[in-house]
């Protein structure tokens, strides 16, 4: 499961580095062709985020943080829908932070469920007899 989870951690720091050029971009005034890239990059990260804590849960890691992360996910997907129609006008920016420190504390919980899982022991291989010579 190790190679799973830490190729599934790569793609969502990588997602995550999209979010933030897009996202820099957009706040800037530059480049809103890419709002949909941006849209379906933030599905694609929350799905790997959702996927980190089903395996964090396999694992046996503590259920809190899986079961925030998943109901962060939720979060994370509406605000990002919604985000446009929130506080229009000169407070918008509160909702673009918001909607920034929301995305960046799933992808820390993705990482801190990736660690746990990474730093698990591995099921221990199972042992045969000792060989004997007797039958």
């Amino acid at each position: 499961m190790r190679p799973v989870v830490l190729a599934l951690a790569w793609l969502i720091r990588l997602l995550a580095v999209v979010q933030l050029v897009l996202g820099l971009l957009f706040w800037t005034g530059n480049a809103y062709s890419f709002v949909q890239l941006h849209m379906l990059s933030g599905l694609l990260l929350v799905l790997g985020v959702w996927v980190q804590a089903v395996l964090a849960l396999r694992a046996g890691l503590r259920p809190a943080v899986p079961s925030v992360a998943i109901l962060w996910g939720v979060l994370v997907v509406g605000l990002g829908v919604t985000q446009t129609s929130l506080l229009p006008g000169d407070l918008h920016w509160l909702v673009r932070l918001l909607h920034l420190l929301v995305g960046l504390a799933a992808v820390a919980m993705a990482e801190i469920m990736a660690r746990g899982i990474r730093g698990r022991p591995s099921p221990a291989a199972p042992r045969s007899a000792p060989l004997t010579g007797r039958a």
